[in-house]
């Protein structure tokens, strides 16, 4: 017979364990045709706290479904944005404890990205239920989603300078001076131009398209795609 181990502590199961509800919420931005920054918003109607206010798109968790499945369901059943379009990535996780006045939820964020040009006629215009926000109007949001969206902006601003994510919010074809726009919008800064172009034309990750584009009294400008579909690791800034 076996001898038990010595000072062997015993384990006690609770009979009742409460556990926090989970939920996802997404900070999904895109670039708009008049090039501002701009975050899909919804309504969110949880009266008495939140009575038809703005906040981000989200929800809880299916018990059979993970977070970011989760997020893609709220992105697509809440506002209206198709996640075969978007870039999406993990951001943070939320896990104040008075974050949520129904009760104790952690939520998991998440970063997306998408291009405007994706965007249906409807999907860009938006209703009363789902739209888009220029990032310096989107104040005021419901739960604590004011700090998920400073979060998210630090996050793709931060990312812009040291990677290709850009690649996921700028058109299939773009002339470098919409490229610098965007850099600029997203950055919240003017940036040098002539250093800009020579600077990314130097780390190949554009190649030239095989059309230009023709605009008024300006020459033709020259088109580019990203090489990679991927988001790489580069210095861009």
């Amino acid at each position: 017979m076996k001898k038990e181990a010595k000072n062997k502590i015993p384990v006690k199961t609770p009979e009742h364990i409460r556990f926090a509800v989970l939920a996802a919420d997404i900070a999904c931005f895109t670039v708009r045709d008049d090039g501002k920054l701009c975050v899909r918003l919804v309504r969110v109607d949880r009266p008495p706290h939140f009575p038809g206010i703005p906040g981000l798109p989200g929800g809880l968790l299916d018990p059979k479904e993970t977070a970011e499945e989760a997020a893609g369901r709220h992105l697509f059943t809440k506002a209206n944005i198709r996640l075969a379009r978007t870039y999406m990535e993990q951001l943070y996780t939320m896990s104040r404890v008075d974050r949520d006045p129904r009760g104790r939820v952690v939520s998991v964020a998440y970063l997306a990205l998408v291009p405007w040009e994706r965007l249906s006629a409807q999907e860009q215009a938006g209703d009363k239920q789902a739209w888009w926000e220029e990032i310096g109007k989107a104040t005021r949001l419901a739960y604590d989603h004011d700090e998920i969206l400073s979060i998210a902006v630090r996050r793709l601003r931060a990312r812009a300078r040291y990677t290709t994510i850009l690649s996921r919010i700028m058109p299939l074809e773009f002339s470098l001076t919409e490229l610098e726009e965007a850099f600029e919008k997203v950055l919240g800064m003017s940036i040098d131009k002539r250093n800009f172009r020579r600077k990314i034309l130097s780390l190949e990750v554009l190649v030239k398209s095989d059309s230009v584009r023709s605009g008024g009294q300006h020459r033709p400008a020259q088109l580019w795609k990203f090489k990679n579909k991927g988001v790489e690791e580069i210095e861009v800034l």
